[in-house]
């Protein structure tokens, strides 16, 4: 399984920067996209099904927002 972290993100997005810290803080490798720089970073979170950002993927999961508990679910999925 795939077990890539990535997160949909943007300069100056608050909500982002949770997120990538509390990546950061559980020892989570992940790839930022920027949605801002990369126009086909947007089109692949609409296909995911949301309009905004944060939104991260791994392993088949997708959290929108900064959702601790979720993304600590997510965490544990990739840890496996």
């Amino acid at each position: 399984m795939n077990k890539q972290v990535i997160v949909y993100s943007a300069q100056g997005c608050n909500e982002c920067n949770m997120v990538k810290q509390m990546l950061t803080q559980e020892g989570i490798p992940f790839e930022v996209r920027d949605v801002l720089t990369n126009p086909e970073y947007q089109k692949e979170v609409e296909k995911l099904g949301f309009m905004g950002i944060p939104v991260t993927v791994a392993a088949g999961q997708v959290v929108k927002g900064f959702n601790p508990a979720e993304l600590q679910k997510l965490i544990e999925i990739v840890k496996e």
